[in-house]
Order: structure tokens, then sequence, then C-alpha cells
């Protein structure tokens, strides 16, 4: 089997710790127990010092031998194709997943992104409220109903769509108790929670030479 590697900046500011997507790959390889390492893009230039392998200057982006992948929703699929811990092998299981994971960057996340860079720009009372508060809506009935998004147990559906929700800008907006509760289940998981302090660690490992340099 060839060594899966992610790989994502060496530093961000605070703020973003424990959300760059990075952790997306991160959690799935240890979800299903898929070995790998991490590997460090300088955060300093990043818009133009690795285009060659990310076209939009961003992370995370993952290697798997020769097999380079784009795009943290990319990667995911690929490594569901690794184990069927994150991915069901029947067809409708298969389809499925594959479906949540759509709609978790193309209903869910094509909407809270925008509507928090708004929202973190001053426009509070935005022309995406009404919109995202929609969507949210529909998701809360539906997560009323169910425990995980498919075949009765956590995918990657689940995983990538968890990821999305627990934004804290986004948990707060409303109240939706199953939404709320369905995003517990899936942090309070080993795999999440590992993958998360792992993150974090790599970061923070990085702000005494940052500070070192700068100060040079």
């Amino acid at each position: 089997m060839s060594e899966l590697t992610i790989w994502t900046y060496d530093w961000v500011p605070e703020g973003a710790r424990g959300f760059v997507r990075d952790l997306r790959l991160r959690w799935a390889c240890e979800e299903a127990r898929l070995p790998y390492r991490v590997q460090r893009i300088p955060f300093d230039g990043r818009e133009s010092n690795h285009l060659a392998h990310q076209p939009f200057g961003q992370v995370p982006f993952l290697s798997d031998g020769e097999l380079e992948i784009f795009e943290s929703g990319a990667g995911l699929l690929h490594l569901s194709r690794k184990s069927d811990k994150l991915m069901p092998r029947d067809r409708a299981g298969e389809a499925q997943t594959l479906q949540w994971m759509i709609a978790a960057l193309n209903s869910i996340e094509m909407v809270t992104v925008p509507w928090w860079f708004l929202k973190m720009s001053g426009d509070e009372d935005n022309a995406l409220v009404g919109w995202m508060g929609k969507r949210l809506d529909q998701l809360e009935k539906l997560l009323g109903d169910r425990e995980w998004l498919v075949a009765d147990r956590f995918t990657a559906a689940d995983l990538l769509m968890a990821d999305v929700l627990r934004v804290s800008a986004v948990r707060s907006f409303g109240d939706r108790p199953a939404t709320e509760a369905y995003v517990m289940r899936a942090t309070d998981r080993s795999s999440f929670r590992k993958a998360r302090a792992d993150q974090i660690a790599h970061f923070e490992a990085a702000d005494e030479k940052r500070t070192e340099d700068q100060s040079d």
C-alpha cells in the first residue's frame, strides 16, 4: 500500500486551529485506521508557493504514492474508497454516502461559508440569512428522524456534514437540538478528538519557531 501524505500549512493563526480542512482527511484516516503522515507548506507565501499541487493555493491536498488530489472533499472521497468504514460497499450505500457528501459541500457549506464571511465583515443581517436558515431547518427535520445520514451508521457523509456544521457561528444560529445532538455524536468520536488534537499540536509546535524567525 502506498503511503498517504496529507499536506497542510506549517502554521495558522490561533483562531483557525481545529478548523483547517486537513482535519477532514486526518479524521478519515483515523476513523479507517489508514496510516498517514503530515507534510508542511509555508503559511507565508501560501497564495503562490504550492500552485503546482493546488491551483488555488489552498490546503489540504493529498498524496497517495504518485497520485495527488486537491480539495478536501475529493481527498475524502478517495480515502472512502479505501475503507468500508467510511463508505458502504453495496451500491445503494455507496450512492447515498456520495450524495450526502455532495450535499454537505453544495447544499450546506456553499451557504454557511459565505454567510459567515459576510457576518465577520460586519453584515449581520446579510442576504444569506434566510437561505441558510431554511437549509438548516430542512436538515434539522431530517436529523430528528435518524442518528446518521446513511446506512444506520457513521460514514464519510457524516464526517463531512458534521465538520461543516460544527463551526461555532453555525451551531449558534437558531435552536436546532437534533442538529446539535448530531454534531456532538460525531465530534465525540475518538477519531475526531485525536485528529483535532493532532492538528492543533501541529500548529502550536510552529509558534516558537515562527516567533524566532520574525525576530531575526
